[in-house]
């Protein structure tokens, strides 16, 4: 079984950037992972994006060439929780988008 990694990423809005805040390996990441799953939390699996992520320090923000992929994963996850833009919205409330498709 491969050693399994995780790097958690939130936005510092002191610098206006997201930034590593925490790495793990081995158990404490599968923990880690088993516990997001539960909580309903989307678990992005992306090995390229993962050794990126590895380089940089934690506490430290991620350079703006990963802004963009990195927009991309929080638009997903939220999408997936239900979440969706104000301008997404119809006046009756209703959502456009097809949450089957």
């Amino acid at each position: 079984m491969d050693d399994k990694k995780v790097i958690s990423v939130s936005y510092n809005q002191e610098r206006n950037a997201p930034e590593v805040t925490g790495k793990a390996s081995g158990l404490e990441a599968e923990d880690i992972i088993a516990m997001a799953e539960k909580a309903g939390v989307y678990v992005h699996q992306d090995p390229v994006l993962l050794s990126h992520l590895d380089e940089i320090p934690e506490g430290s923000s991620i350079p703006r060439e990963l802004y963009a992929i990195m927009a991309e994963i929080l638009a997903y996850s939220y999408v997936l929780q239900g979440k969706f833009p104000e301008q997404w919205r119809r006046p009756d409330g209703t959502v456009a988008i097809n949450r089957k498709a």
